[in-house]
């Protein structure tokens, strides 16, 4: 249609409905809209199915947040792996992915930016958790395809790595006494662990009383006491505070020289956070909850934050997380990437982590001995998967994300259902953050 004759049907009212793929009529499907244009410039390489497992292992920890994965085959036999698990949304992530599928089949994986803003865009709406974890899913196996097509691993198509050690990370602190508390100590130091995430106890009220704070200061004053000087130790508030009560508790607990605050405030109020901010001098960490790079923008704009630490899982893949770190770098601000979800994720940010040049340190959501979810990703993977040695996640040398998996492994635990997030209340009965 020409642009006069795309201005005549709009001014008479018409509905213009683009159609979902192009199809010759000798030859099948082609690929879906605006492929045609890459014909002579892609690889000779096609996107042939795109499939989505929801997983639900027996496992408590994990109770809230059902894996979401996908795998994306091609005509050359080659396939990727990506994840989009969602905390609490695992089904309406499956349901995003099947309505991506008009967007990538017949498609050439190879053009990942393309499918990435196709996917983005022509959505209209702009990106929440549900799409961006959908994205991110087909992202990284798109990038995963990418790697194992060039016979590299996806960090050196980056550009990395930076670090031939491997990528430093943290484990979450899980003890409640002084005594467990030095037993992680002495562990971590046996592995070279050099960093650990806890959290502030209890749930906050919009202002609260004395005895409440002083109970959470004294809770971290007792973790620093017992992890020694030589751990850095990163705290997550999870947006459980007020901006009023955050901004006592900064203060409070400054001579702790902590190595991050985590959401300080609920993340959505920047103006909140910018406040806290400017109140402490330890740095500010957030971004969990941000969906593309877009999202990040007035954070780093406004001073808002030192360190980002969006998810490879709910920000939009590689692709988005990659332009995050290039955002953020120009102004200075660091990277620690949230990861508590699957294997399939936590490895593909290893590989972003790799190769930016301002990553600070890289979260699992997993304790310094691995546990019952380990043992199933180390079957899956054939190898201990996300696992530090001497303090740092080893690089994967294999091409695209560095991993083969088998659908048969994954499908032995089969899908339960979504799960809620954790629901919690003050005395008063009141809905509290957690």
């Amino acid at each position: 249609m020409t642009r006069r004759g795309f201005l005549h049907a709009g001014g008479c009212g018409c509905a213009l409905t683009p159609q979902a793929t192009q199809r010759d009529p000798n030859r099948g499907l082609t690929g879906p809209l605006g492929a045609e244009a890459f014909r002579d410039v892609g690889s000779k390489v096609r996107i042939t199915n795109v499939k989505v497992f929801g997983v639900t292992l027996p496992v408590k920890e994990q109770a809230d947040r059902p894996y979401v994965f996908v795998r994306i085959e091609t005509n050359q036999g080659v396939a990727g792996w990506g994840e989009g698990t969602l905390e609490g949304k695992a089904a309406a992530v499956m349901s995003c992915i099947e309505d991506f599928r008009e967007f990538l089949i017949g498609a050439d994986p190879m053009l990942v930016e393309h499918h990435w803003q196709s996917m983005y865009v022509h959505s209209f709406y702009r990106a929440g958790p549900v799409m961006g974890s959908a994205i991110s899913a087909l992202d990284q196996a798109l990038w995963d395809i990418r790697g194992k097509l060039l016979g590299r691993p996806v960090y050196q198509l980056l550009g990395g790595p930076f670090d031939p050690q491997g990528v430093r990370g943290y484990y979450h602190l899980r003890a409640s006494t002084p005594a467990e508390m030095r037993e992680v100590r002495d562990r971590a130091g046996q592995l070279g662990v050099t960093c650990i995430k806890g959290g502030i106890p209890g749930y906050f009220e919009w202002i609260e009383t004395r005895a409440k704070i002083r109970a959470a200061v004294r809770h971290l004053e007792t973790m620093r006491e017992n992890l020694g000087p030589a751990i850095d130790i990163g705290i997550d508030f999870h947006a459980k505070t007020s901006p009023a009560v955050a901004s006592v508790l900064v203060k409070e607990v400054e001579p702790l020289r902590l190595l991050f605050i985590e959401e300080p405030c609920p993340p959505e109020n920047v103006a909140a956070m910018r406040k806290i901010a400017r109140r402490s001098t330890t740095p500010i960490a957030t971004g969990e909850r941000l969906v593309a790079s877009y999202s990040c923008r007035e954070l780093v704009e406004m001073g808002v934050v030192d360190i980002l630490q969006t998810d490879i899982n709910h920000v939009g893949g590689v692709t988005a997380l990659w332009k995050v770190a290039a955002l953020a770098e120009a102004s200075g601000v660091k990277l620690a990437p949230h990861a508590c979800e699957g294997p399939i994720g936590a490895l593909a940010t290893l590989h972003v982590d790799a190769a930016i040049p301002n990553f600070l340190v890289q979260e699992i959501c997993s304790g310094v001995e691995p546990g019952e979810k380990e043992k199933i990703w180390e079957e899956w993977m054939g190898f201990p998967a996300m696992r530090m040695v001497n303090g740092k996640f080893p690089l994967l040398d294999k091409p695209g994300l560095g991993f083969d998996l088998d659908e048969r492994a994954v499908r032995q635990y089969a899908f339960q259902g979504t799960r809620p997030m954790a629901q919690v209340f003050h005395g008063d009965g009141s809905v509290a953050a957690w």
